[in-house]
């Protein structure tokens, strides 16, 4: 290719950039600000989407997501266990600076995190700028006042209130009931994953003639363990795929389920006109559980682990006439840049300090080669024999990643760009890598260490 050539594709492909943003700014301030629907599934793998290939399963409606906008490649969880991940995205900061180190339980005596109440989370700063809020599935950041979600600026909240369920069908908890309508306890029939689905339904089509917008956060439980999918998606999963592992085969299903209901609720935004007004984003809590035979790509390990199978998260994001489709992005983010992004999007002009950083920019232009030097913190707060309530930390600069994945062990470093399944420990051969990123990390735990976590 010339070089007259190449710098016409480069002033091209920034007049398409430059055209689409100044879209997007006159449409914040001469039309209706966008809906934004958040999807969070509950320990989805890496590659438990189809939209990678993966040839056991079968997940078209998340796919249609990414072809209506931008599939992110590198997108980060920032911690690999539930609720520090949550706290990031309704923060934007990183879980411990958040208060919720690790995961917040029902039991007392084994529970690692208080989200911090000294600051708005994300539906209050939505509530500021004109939004009608609503939490439907997963809350579990809390299950005492003032942690509760109305309490935390939810407007609407129909679903699950405490951590994961012992069972989809009669939604207990150590035989207590979580389920609630706003503060109200309710007794419902039906699998987690079909009531939240319907009530997010429900949701949509009341919004369809409100002169305000909405923020839908809908947070499924599934594919977290217990693995229990309708008989009906099973049998089809077991026809299908003929060679299938069981325990394999019951994921696979849990997550078509689930996938059916994303598409349920995407079929509302479109029978109510709302569609094309609507930011969708979809991502995971956290890498997939391989005891269930989750498939995290070709990524080392899973959920609980700071290594990067139970950190990196498939993750999609569209907006349906103001995103370009089939987009891929490769630049280096994580769940606490929603929390930046949606208020960006939303309209907010509010200076507040916090770990995310806004990619805004990115729908718009995506990076396909996007290596930086931003620094990004993991943490996982747990209690029992392995960890006795100390942490597991990960510290990613650039191309270089120190971790200590077990408390009672060494930290280990790893050059993600030459070995990026982490199998090379360096740890030895780099010293000055080692303290300098130790350093960061160092920083890192001091700044959540002033916060309250109990």
């Amino acid at each position: 290719m010339s070089f007259e050539l190449k710098i016409s594709n480069a002033l091209s492909f920034l007049i398409l950039f430059i055209n689409s943003y100044t879209s997007y700014c006159q449409g914040q301030t001469e039309s209706s600000k966008p809906n934004i629907l958040l999807i969070v599934s509950d320990d989805q793998g890496y590659h438990d989407v189809s939209y990678y290939g993966t040839s056991d399963i079968k997940t078209p409606h998340i796919d249609k997501i990414s072809a209506m906008g931008i599939r992110f490649d590198n997108f980060y969880a920032n911690s690999p266990v539930c609720s520090p991940t949550r706290a990031s995205i309704m923060t934007g900061l990183y879980p411990d600076h958040a208060g919720v180190p690790g995961v917040i339980r029902t039991n007392s005596l084994n529970s690692w995190g208080s989200l911090r109440t000294d600051i708005n989370i994300l539906p209050a700063e939505l509530n500021d700028l004109g939004y009608n809020t609503a939490l439907i599935g997963k809350w579990h950041l809390g299950i005492d006042t003032p942690n509760t979600p109305n309490e935390r600026g939810f407007k609407f909240f129909h679903g699950w209130l405490g951590d994961m369920m012992d069972d989809y069908w009669n939604h207990l908890r150590h035989g207590i009931n979580y389920m609630r309508r706003n503060k109200q306890t309710i007794s419902v029939a039906g699998h987690a994953t079909d009531l939240f689905t319907q009530w997010s339904v429900d949701y949509i089509k009341s919004q369809q003639k409100n002169d305000k917008p909405f923020f839908l956060y809908l947070a499924y439980n599934a594919p977290h363990f217990p693995v229990q999918p309708p008989k009906k998606y099973l049998d089809k999963v077991l026809s299908r795929e003929k060679k299938i592992d069981s325990t394999r085969a019951k994921l696979v299903a849990f997550i078509e389920h689930m996938d059916k209901g994303i598409g349920d609720v995407l079929k509302a935004l479109e029978d109510t006109n709302q569609l094309n007004n609507t930011l969708i984003i979809f991502t995971s809590d956290n890498g997939g559980h391989n005891p269930s035979l989750a498939n995290n790509g070709p990524y080392r390990d899973g959920k609980q682990s700071v290594y990067e199978g139970g950190l990196r998260v498939p993750t999609v994001i569209s907006w349906k006439n103001t995103i370009k489709k089939n987009q891929t992005s490769n630049k280096t983010l994580m769940s606490a840049d929603l929390f930046p992004t949606i208020l960006e999007i939303a309209g907010s002009k509010k200076q507040i300090e916090i770990d995310g950083v806004s990619f805004t920019d990115e729908l718009f232009s995506p990076s396909v080669n996007s290596q930086n030097d931003r620094t990004m913190y993991f943490i996982r707060r747990e209690g029992g024999k392995k960890y006795g309530g100390k942490t597991i930390n990960a510290i990613r600069k650039g191309n270089w990643k120190l971790l200590q994945n077990n408390p009672q062990e060494k930290y280990e470093l790893y050059d993600l760009k030459s070995d990026p399944f982490e199998q090379s420990n360096l740890i030895d051969a780099k010293p000055e890598v080692f303290n300098e990123m130790n350093q960061i990390l160092m920083k890192q735990i001091q700044i959540g260490g002033k916060i309250p976590w109990q």
